[in-house]
């Protein structure tokens, strides 16, 4: 993906479990609102696991974890992860009506919830996303959240429909003109189009997200993190009691990824986090939805979509991901 040497943006981690707080580097930690259909993949943990990394470094503060995937362990897992890296009371949210219920193949989130700490019992339990959507961002200074999606867009498109209520008076749209910063996502096939799982999924908010949206729009394709392999060295470590290394040590096998995961997700995180450039190289224009839940590009350089091209080398990068993804726990 890139060409930096690694120098550049690991001043702030020498290693996985190595963290220091650079202001210099970062002096405002970036907001966060991570939206996952986490269960039906596992780079989703390895994304949350590098998020939560960075807010222990002081570069990312997580405002919140919505789900976008209605499985019932989505929500209870999430909540694992946050808790194991001692932010329990972090907002989680699921969709109230509609959207999509995929269940996780090798069972790795029923090993989450049945071993680690968590005090949501099902993602039905969970509030309304689109209320935590609105709650954090009417709380938020104008344009300084960054809305991460690796999963589907039910969420956002629901948010974007929503009316004024008691939360705030200005509808969905209005609240994020005022309030985000900027939309980075993990879906589509660039440049030549084709069916993303993220998209066409929930295919008909995704249209609405993607011709709607009020401002630019992140889009880390499928091509990007396929190449990424990670968690080799995760399920190789010493590491002990850790739910994110327990999701890859039970997926990697059932899955057959034997060299490792693909990163898709873990790409959007650092996007988000640090941005694209000395990453990758970018691409401005349109991203248009079909009707099928395919995606076509149209280049242009009034747009305001983008994706990323590779530039960072892939060994680095999965490297640098990878660091991330195996930092544990500060004491608290």
């Amino acid at each position: 993906m890139k060409y930096y040497p690694i120098i550049f943006i690991l001043s702030g981690f020498i290693s996985g479990s190595c963290i220091s707080n650079n202001k210099a580097v970062n002096p405002e930690p970036v907001k966060i609102i991570f939206d996952t259909d986490l269960g039906s993949d596992y780079d989703d943990v390895g994304a949350l696991a590098f998020l939560h990394a960075m807010a222990d470094s002081g570069k990312a503060e997580i405002l919140g974890t919505l789900a976008s995937n209605r499985y019932e362990l989505t929500a209870p897992s999430i909540n694992v992860i946050n808790t194991y890296f001692g932010r329990e009371d972090l907002p989680v949210g699921s969709p109230e009506t509609g959207g999509v219920t995929d269940i996780s193949p090798y069972h790795w989130a029923d090993t989450l919830v049945a071993k680690y700490p968590h005090t949501i019992k099902a993602s039905s339990d969970a509030p309304d996303a689109v209320n935590v959507y609105r709650k954090i961002l009417a709380s938020q200074p104008d344009t300084s959240v960054i809305v991460v999606t690796v999963g589907y867009l039910t969420n956002l498109g629901s948010l974007l429909k929503s009316q004024p209520d008691d939360i705030s008076p200005l509808a969905g749209k209005e609240l994020i003109i005022r309030k985000v910063k900027k939309l980075v996502t993990m879906g589509g096939i660039f440049p030549g189009g084709g069916r993303s799982f993220n998209i066409f999924m929930d295919s008909t908010a995704s249209e609405y997200v993607f011709k709607y949206w009020p401002g630019e729009i992140i889009f880390t394709g499928d091509d990007i993190g396929e190449k990424i392999k990670t968690g080799l060295r995760l399920i190789n470590s010493d590491i002990t009691n850790s739910p994110v290394k327990d999701t890859y040590r039970i997926g990697m096998p059932l899955s057959g990824d034997i060299a490792g995961r693909m990163s898709w997700d873990q790409t959007a995180v650092l996007i988000g986090v640090y941005g694209s450039e000395g990453f990758f190289d970018t691409v401005r224009g349109k991203i248009i939805v079909n009707p099928d839940g395919s995606n076509r590009w149209e280049d242009s350089p009034e747009g305001n979509h983008i994706y990323v091209k590779q530039k960072m080398p892939v060994d680095e990068m999965a490297r640098f991901i990878e660091d991330r993804m195996m930092h544990q726990p500060l004491a608290r």
